[in-house]
């Protein structure tokens, strides 16, 4: 068995049996050629008798490279996967993994703007660009992050097939888990518009966001034109495409939204990731509170 072998059955667990996204299989395909690489080992059974030196000494490779703690993070779990999946290949019956303590991460709220900002937002991109098409494709894809709470890829993931916008809509999200999110009327409407505008022929199961070529709308193309009109709008570096979502799940649990609905219309897989947003709305409220407060 050779290197490529190894890592082709890494790569084909990962996506078909994990079902991870496409980028975090990249990810953790790169850590396990990595480790292949430092260590040499060339066969399941060598993979799985690697002790916690060899994982040490690959994250200290990584520090050395500038990698910070979050990152480092995510390279000490991919090592653990990777040997997992290398004794479970090599029929090893001590499913023991080497014990390494992983860097202290401090874990950051995000971010929320306000109603008004993220209207005004999705406003600014439908304004700044020379072709109307491109100001309401820009439009619809910020009010499908905030109107419906879906993440950029999400929202550039829809094809043909889903327009007209119905009253919900199935999202695929990460590790393939579907769920189902409601359409406001405005959302619909601004995706519409954009259909109606685009000059681009949109065939079956095609993309439906396209770019100015013609070809599939890629992220950083929307970061983009919500970088420019941030500026305009004089909103803070955090006013960024993924600070919609964060917004739309704020806004709803600051109106009485209940965790476990809210974990499903974000597609968090774990109520404990959902959480944070209480965290986020008892800050927003003790800022309102001092900002407000005579004796604050």
């Amino acid at each position: 068995m050779s290197r490529g072998d190894l890592l082709e059955a890494w790569h084909n667990h990962l996506l078909h049996q994990r079902r991870l996204s496409p980028h975090t299989v990249r990810a953790y395909g790169a850590t396990a050629a990595r480790l292949l690489d430092m260590t040499g080992a060339a066969e399941w059974r060598a993979v799985a008798a690697l002790d916690v030196h060899a994982l040490r000494d690959q994250l200290a490779h990584r520090r050395a490279q500038g990698i910070g703690n979050v990152s480092a993070a995510r390279e000490l779990s991919a090592l653990r996967a990777f040997l997992a999946f290398a004794k479970a290949q090599a029929g090893d019956n001590d499913t023991a993994l080497p014990r390494l303590r992983g860097p202290r991460i401090k874990r950051g709220l995000p971010r929320p703007i306000t109603p008004d900002d993220a209207v005004n937002l999705a406003e600014a991109v439908a304004e700044e660009p020379d072709a109307a098409w491109i100001g309401a494709r820009d439009r619809a894809v910020l009010l499908l992050m905030y109107g419906a709470g879906l993440r950029i890829a999400e929202a550039l993931s829809l094809t043909s097939a889903d327009v007209p916008l119905a009253e919900t809509l199935r999202i695929t999200g990460k590790g393939s888990k579907q769920r189902i999110v409601p359409i406001l009327p405005a959302v619909a409407e601004a995706v519409a518009a954009y259909v109606a505008l685009c000059p681009w022929v949109v065939g079956s199961g095609d993309q439906l966001f396209r770019g100015a070529k013609g070809g599939p709308l890629s992220q950083g193309m929307v970061q983009k034109a919500v970088a420019r009109a941030r500026i305009l709008l004089d909103l803070p570096a955090s006013a960024t495409p993924h600070a919609l979502r964060h917004s739309f799940a704020t806004h709803l649990l600051g109106n009485g939204a209940d965790l476990r609905s809210l974990q499903e219309l974000l597609g968090h897989a774990s109520l404990g990731s959902t959480q944070i947003y209480t965290q986020v709305d008892a800050a927003t409220l003790l800022d309102t509170y001092r900002n407000a407060h005579p004796r604050a």
